[in-house]
């Protein structure tokens, strides 16, 4: 149960900073932010598939 809510929250931040990417880059907003975002995305993206391996690790 609590993995399923680690597994969550690691994709939710990882949505999360998707879209206010792309929100900040529809806006024309700071091409510094954007590129900001999506590195904080590839980060994210990076620390969900180790949560995600970790526990398909843990449950086998």
């Amino acid at each position: 149960m609590g993995a399923n809510i680690l597994i969550s929250v690691a994709l939710g931040a990882v949505v999360v900073v998707l879209f206010l990417g792309l929100a900040n880059m529809t806006r024309d907003g700071s091409a510094n932010t954007s590129q900001l975002l999506m590195r904080w995305r590839v980060g994210l993206q990076f620390v969900a598939i180790l949560v995600i391996m970790g526990v398909l690790w843990l449950r086998s």
